[in-house]
């Protein structure tokens, strides 16, 4: 995997059009997220800006797998857009703190989640490699259900922050995911891979 700044997005416009071309397949076409519908089929949002960083996968030149960053401290999606999946007091920010979104794998690329070196669980290998690299702690995901159970078997430490509410055809959470000591340790484990993935743009 390959980490990109939204600063250097412009250098990758054949790796950006392949992103966005599967996050408008996955969220509008597979999800039903219809607010997202675009008629040239790229999903773009008012988030993709200097700000935001970028994980993507690719084999062969075939943009397989994503997710992006955003930081906590500027707008983002709990809090701008979907500020409804938040009922705690206070929503989490701070530069220790970043909201992953738009997590995809590619049609053709998806098998059993942690099947050794499937796509699906290197797009969360990179995330979690990414954060400790970057001094980032907490994540924000906001993710169905059933994420949560995963997350806490993959030893981070999981805070609902609100209660479920259904966009599309899925029902989505938020919550905040606190890295451990043993978190990046066990994905590896699951994986059955235990070399890094991340590299550098």
């Amino acid at each position: 995997m390959r980490v990109i700044s939204g600063r250097d997005a412009h250098k990758h416009p054949e790796i950006f059009e392949q992103i966005f071309k599967l996050r408008h397949h996955v969220f509008v076409r597979e999800m039903g997220w219809e607010d997202l519908t675009s008629p040239d089929e790229l999903e773009i949002d008012q988030f993709d800006t200097h700000d935001a960083v970028h994980l993507v996968s690719e084999q062969d030149g075939i943009v397989v797998g994503y997710i992006r960053a955003l930081p906590t401290t500027k707008p983002h999606l709990l809090t701008d857009v979907l500020p409804q999946l938040c009922q705690v007091d206070t929503s989490p920010r701070g530069e220790n703190v970043w909201e992953m979104s738009r997590y995809c794998v590619h049609p053709d690329y998806r098998r059993g989640r942690w099947s050794q070196g499937s796509t699906g669980s290197e797009v969360i290998a990179g995330t979690v490699e990414w954060a400790i690299q970057s001094g980032v702690n907490k994540l924000v995901f906001e993710f169905e259900p059933n994420w949560v159970l995963r997350a806490m078997q993959l030893q981070f430490l999981v805070r609902p922050l609100g209660l479920l509410h259904k966009i599309g055809h899925q029902y989505v959470v938020a919550a905040e995911l606190t890295l451990t000591d043993g978190t990046l340790q066990t994905i590896r484990q699951n994986r059955e891979v235990d070399r890094p993935v991340l590299q550098a743009a």
